[in-house]
């Protein structure tokens, strides 16, 4: 599949990130099998401020990579990046001191005491201990984590250590926050719980948000744009609408009580412009552009030709085949038979 280089500039504001032709290599391999493995391959990136960008991409795509160099915890091999307007490599102390980083598995001691985490946190980050704790507890009534500040982590749930996490990330009210794979793992309630809170970190604290999740309904229900990236390349770079919109078009169902009425809508169905048209028994299966406005013309053409439909199905295109168009795979296929010895686990923390 040919390869095509993505750069979009911010749409509005300050740029928060800026990366022009990252690369990170590694070497894997042993003796005359070593080998140079690209696992970042010039990746450009403009994020501005207020936007909340979501950043997909399969295991061993370079998407744990890229964040890990973008928050300095791994060096670029080459390239350039800036992050709140410091160098990743020359500035890191100021990039870790101006952004918020909650990891895949989180960083809180599970046997120490939750607010005490929290304080100790935002000390690192020159707070003073009543500042820290006083900004904690403002944190934790946020975040729903009232009554908890006494509680280890390992007597939480799931959700409310990822909430914990988030408020280590938020202690020194940063205006940019990386967010890896924040809801893994999570019941469907805890996650949409943690989706208010995420979608609040902008609309009511003002912050950027870089997030990196495998759940496609996440990504889309949150993200303002939507980056792609696949062996190490930037693939595809949008809104959620206007990249579904490049998919061959809504995927039309029409059921019928014969064969014959659905071999005439697969005709109708062709006339209008519908590509993958398929007829499975007295039904037919197409995809087409614009059905809003196409569909109800054709079922008037076949209610004309006395062709009794029993049912319709019109399903959008969803992030899932976006990512099978641009890639030529499955997204979620991709998560099982996909690997990468070199994306990190994200367990790394960021402090200054």
């Amino acid at each position: 599949m040919r390869r095509q280089k993505f750069h979009q500039q911010p749409r509005r504001g300050l740029r928060k990130i800026h990366a022009r032709g990252l690369v990170q290599t590694f070497t894997a391999g042993k003796g005359k099998k070593q080998r140079e493995v690209r696992a970042v391959d010039g990746v450009d990136l403009d994020i501005a401020e207020g936007e909340v960008v979501g950043f997909l991409g399969p295991n061993g795509a370079g998407k744990t990579t890229t964040l890990r160099m973008l928050t300095t915890l791994l060096k670029p091999t080459a390239g350039t990046a800036t992050v709140n307007g410091f160098d990743v490599v020359s500035q890191s102390v100021q990039v870790r001191r101006s952004i918020g980083y909650v990891s895949q598995t989180g960083s809180t001691f599970s046997q120490a005491l939750a607010g005490d985490e929290v304080s100790d946190h935002g000390q690192l980050y020159g707070m003073t201990r009543r500042e820290a704790t006083r900004r904690g507890q403002e944190l934790f009534e946020q975040l729903q984590l009232d009554g908890l500040w006494d509680r280890m982590p390992k007597n939480m749930s799931g959700g409310q250590r990822r909430r914990l996490d988030i408020a280590m990330g938020l202690i020194h009210d940063p205006t940019l926050v990386f967010l890896d794979e924040p809801t893994t793992g999570l019941d469907p309630q805890a996650r949409a719980n943690l989706w208010e809170h995420i979608a609040k970190l902008r609309s009511e604290r003002g912050a950027t948000v870089f997030l990196t999740t495998h759940y496609l309904d996440e990504a889309d229900a949150l993200s303002d744009r939507i980056l792609i990236i696949d062996n190490g390349t930037i693939v595809a770079a949008d809104t959620p609408e206007n990249l579904k919109s490049q998919v061959s078009g809504d995927l039309v169902h029409l059921e019928f009580g014969s064969a014959d009425p659905a071999a005439r809508a697969a005709e109708s169905l062709r006339a209008v412009g519908a590509t993958e048209i398929e007829l499975q028994g007295f039904g037919v299966h197409a995809r087409l552009r614009g059905s809003g406005k196409l569909v109800p013309g054709l079922l008037r053409n076949l209610e004309s030709t006395g062709d009794t439909l029993e049912s319709i199905e019109i399903i959008r295109p969803t992030l899932d085949d976006v990512f099978l168009t641009m890639t030529g795979r499955s997204l979620r296929d991709a998560q099982t038979d996909s690997s990468d010895a070199n994306e990190g686990d994200g367990s790394d923390a960021v402090s200054a």
